[in-house]
């Protein structure tokens, strides 16, 4: 098999040599992955192609097509040698296989009709119509599902080679895929109309990008930039992640000694240009057909359901136009979505008196900082609070949470009242907002092209719903030793004697880590739900893996140190006496 070459073997060839080359040293047997007993190519960086190449180290006879006819004669071979990643992507595709025939054409959420019909024009980035459109034209809903369950079974395999590559050990790489493949929640969005899995493909195609070679260039800059930059346009969230990526150019620049400031500011600029493209070019298109140069109109009102949930009004100061503003105990107790979405809340009540020349999205902007800035304990501790709910032993919800039960198989097909339901004959029924919130409700039955009536394959869907409440979830302390182990390695990158190897681990655990606090921690700023936790599947399994990675490569050069400083003394006795 011809396994990619890892990052951080590439890495050590480049400095110190290779393991078999005369005089390489420790530092080339560093370079080694974790599992040193393990001399297999996928285990050996550097050696995998050498050993399918040719004794002359030209080109294998033949070329790619002769290669090709052997991948067939090869596939068992590969299942044995990466046997737990094998059996962890059998499952996968079983389950996936069971989701997709149990509940027909595929499961629509409230924010789905965004996407089908344009309900609620301009709330949301509509990048997702992209690819939803594009699948639609040549199939239905159920295409839309499968293909979503495909792209996230790429997303384990990606992530997979990606950590081979940096040099973590085949074990560790397939159980960091796992939660991707057998999380039911994972699973129960990939079969939603929703453009969730595409942000989290998105997120690990530009980390792949960055961390496919050892060294950062101009060119991997540009490409990465342009592809996180597109997750800004699937949820508007995506835009703090060109925080993270310029974190890992600069660290890898200066940290790990690759060009310096000047390359770091070069690299920097590329990356932030690349990111600015998609995003200018949507909002762009926005003007264009809407009138307004914005990503969607929640933008200025996006933290008000949060700020407004857990303010304290009768300590904050606000002018008299805008108390309206301060909503009811009672409006506090739903929760941050029912007050950015609810008709009857005071976001979409609310207009400025007349003489007030303060604009209605400047006074709602002023409200929100007054309460981050009047009653900052409040919101950190309401935001800490919720952001460790991810790490809790059991799936749970608060009072005012979006209800965990719309992220979960159900054993009918689930409606959402008043905005998707069925009628007598199993029809799919929208009741559609296409003006704005208060305006009038259009009824629509779903597409026959989309898919026609609904229906349930009770076994199956009964299975996958026992699956998803007991057990078939990942465990937050599991997701927690992830985050630890993650922040573990990435403070290696620190240290002056690391290796070149280790340094790579160090800097992939890096922007893994820094990419899944960035993303979990501004979701958690609108609010938190279940469904905004999922990005945590793609980014702490990884980074955990990496960090210990880093962990058993420490502990391994350390015995090896420890073994040879034993062993000096010895040869000291052996030449005195000889």
């Amino acid at each position: 098999m011809r396994m990619p070459r890892t990052a951080a073997g590439s890495a050590a060839d480049h400095g110190a040599g290779r393991a078999d080359r005369p005089g390489g040293g420790s530092p080339a047997a560093d370079a080694a992955p974790a599992d040193l007993s393990r001399t297999d190519p996928a285990e050996a960086p550097g050696d995998a192609s050498a050993a399918e190449a040719p004794a002359g180290g030209g080109a294998a006879p033949g070329g790619w097509r002769a290669r090709a006819r052997r991948w067939p004669a090869r596939l068992p071979g590969l299942a044995r040698q990466h046997w737990l990643a094998t059996v962890l992507l059998a499952a996968g595709v079983a389950l996936r296989l069971l989701a997709q025939f149990s509940y027909g054409p595929a499961l629509i959420y409230i924010d789905s009709v965004k996407y089908l019909y344009g309900a609620w024009p301009a709330s949301d980035p509509l990048g997702y119509d992209v690819p939803l459109k594009l699948i639609l034209a040549v199939g239905n809903l159920s295409a839309v599902e499968a293909v979503q369950h495909v792209l996230m079974l790429a997303t384990a395999v990606t992530l997979y080679l990606l950590l081979l590559r940096r040099g973590v050990p085949r074990w560790l790489a397939a159980l960091a895929m796992g939660p991707i493949l057998l999380d039911a929640y994972q699973l129960q969005m990939e079969s939603t109309i929703m453009p969730d899995v595409w942000f989290e493909a998105i997120i690990v195609a530009g980390v792949a990008i960055l961390l496919w070679r050892p060294r950062i260039t101009a060119r991997t800059c540009l490409l990465a930039g342009a592809v996180l930059g597109l997750a800004a346009t699937v949820r508007q969230v995506g835009e703090i992640l060109i925080a993270p990526a310029l974190l890992f150019v600069l660290a890898g620049a200066l940290l790990a000694r690759q060009g310096g400031w000047r390359q770091a500011l070069r690299k920097s600029v590329a990356l932030a240009a690349a990111f600015a493209v998609p995003i200018l070019a949507y909002s762009s298109g926005s003007y264009f057909v809407t009138g307004h140069f914005w990503l969607s109109r929640n933008g200025s009102e996006a933290t008000y359901g949060r700020m407004a949930g857990l303010a304290d009004c009768a300590t904050l100061k606000l002018p008299s136009y805008a108390r309206p503003l301060c909503p009811t105990p009672r409006e506090q107790a739903k929760g941050p979505d029912d007050l950015d979405h609810q008709v009857t809340s005071p976001l979409r009540t609310y207009e400025p008196p007349a003489g007030v020349t303060v604009s209605r999205g400047a006074i709602i902007a002023n409200f929100n900082h007054a309460v981050l800035v009047q009653q900052p304990l409040r919101v950190v501790s309401k935001i800490s609070s919720d952001a460790a709910k991810l790490f809790s032993v059991t799936r749970h919800t608060d009072p005012g949470d979006t209800p965990i039960s719309r992220w979960q198989f159900q054993g009918s097909y689930p409606i959402y009242l008043p905005t998707v339901f069925l009628n007598p004959q199993g029809t799919i029924t929208f009741a559609l907002k296409l003006g704005p919130a208060d305006g009038a409700t259009i009824y629509r039955k779903l597409d026959v092209a989309y898919g026609g009536n609904s229906s349930v394959w009770k076994p199956g869907a009964s299975f996958l719903r026992r699956y998803q409440l007991y057990g078939g979830y990942t465990p937050g302390p599991l997701l927690l030793l992830c985050l630890l182990a993650g922040l573990a390695g990435a403070l290696t990158v620190f240290r002056r004697r690391a290796s070149e190897a280790q340094r790579q681990l160090a800097l992939g655990a890096t922007l893994f880590v820094a990419t899944a606090v960035a993303v979990l921690l501004m979701s958690d700023l609108f609010e938190f739900s279940w469904r905004y936790q999922l990005p945590a599947l793609v980014t702490l399994p990884p980074a955990g893996a990496l960090g210990i990675a880093v962990i058993l490569r420490y502990a391994r050069r350390r015995k090896s140190d420890h073994l040879a400083a034993a062993a000096r003394p010895d040869r000291r006795v052996a030449a005195r006496t000889g």
